[in-house]
């Protein structure tokens, strides 16, 4: 049982946020658990959201414990119309939305000739596809609260990409741009709205595991390299406690900053991408070959 589930870490109020409304997504376990009980402890009134109906559940049960509101949703954030109601059912319940958690994401952990077309769409589908769905229907109304805040969560793998994650790399990528464009344009319109792109790294959740039970579940062959893989992922690199990482990132949504990266880990590698911006292929070329 993890720190967090046992309840001996809880975090603080750092940051005003009592009374707001606060959406996030792939709220049933890890970050997205985090986050939700981090707000829920900040005064936020909660809009959850999952595809596992148990997780969430606890997650919502875990939150009114502390005295939130919360109302929560099966959802599957790649399904662009099931966002949209969910959006339409958040604003009609609460009747105005503050904050947007796009935390929900998989992990796609196959090289690209080893990966099918299915595998590379799913990722896709869910990890930039769940962002863009989430943000387009939320963004109106964090406009209309006149204090809105866009939160998309990318990875370390946002900024340094590494063989064996092609799909997943290239999604979260793709999720920097996109959440820097999106504020890049509230600024240029002057909408009231703040946006933050969120790059943890080595946050221990249920990710890796998670991507080979959904590979299992499509019929697709596990090696043992895969397995090995998600072994030292778990041992070795997902090591961060997920409340830790939600304390940095609700304290940086708190301060307005528009980029958070989570842990020493995450930060030191930032750092050399930007000094040595063509080293970051080969170095985690070696790591692979290394490890």
């Amino acid at each position: 049982m993890s720190r967090e589930d046992s309840g001996e870490r809880v975090l603080g109020r750092t940051g005003q946020s009592i009374g707001k409304v606060a959406v996030v997504t792939g709220a049933g376990s890890g970050l997205g658990r985090a986050l939700a009980i981090g707000l829920a402890r900040r005064g936020c009134r909660l809009a959850l959201a999952d595809l596992d109906p148990h997780g969430l559940a606890i997650t919502r049960i875990r939150a009114e414990a502390v005295g939130a509101t919360v109302s929560d949703a099966v959802l599957d954030v790649a399904d662009r119309d099931a966002v949209r109601g969910f959006a339409a059912d958040v604003a009609a319940t609460y009747g105005v939305v503050h904050q947007l958690y796009n935390n929900a994401g998989i992990a796609g952990g196959r090289r690209l000739l080893e990966a099918s077309d299915e595998e590379l769409d799913l990722v896709l589908a869910v990890n930039l596809g769940g962002v863009v769905n989430g943000t387009k229907a939320f963004l109106p109304h964090l406009i209309a609260s006149g204090d809105g805040h866009l939160v998309n969560i990318s990875s370390l793998n946002g900024l340094l990409a590494q063989p064996g994650l092609s799909a997943y790399c290239t999604s979260k990528f793709a999720v920097r741009g996109f959440t820097e464009t999106v504020r890049a344009e509230m600024l240029a319109d002057h909408h009231p709205v703040a946006v933050t792109v969120v790059h943890p790294g080595g946050v221990r959740t249920n990710i890796a595991n998670a991507s080979l039970d959904l590979a299992r579940s499509r019929g697709q062959t596990i090696t043992a390299r895969d397995e090995e893989r998600v072994a030292y992922y778990n041992s070795r690199l997902l090591t961060m406690d997920p409340v830790d990482a939600a304390e940095i990132i609700l304290r940086g949504v708190a301060a307005r900053r528009p980029r958070i990266v989570v842990g020493a880990g995450a930060r030191r590698l930032d750092r050399l991408t930007r000094l040595l911006p063509t080293a970051g292929p080969a170095l985690t070329a070696w790591f692979d070959r290394r490890y």
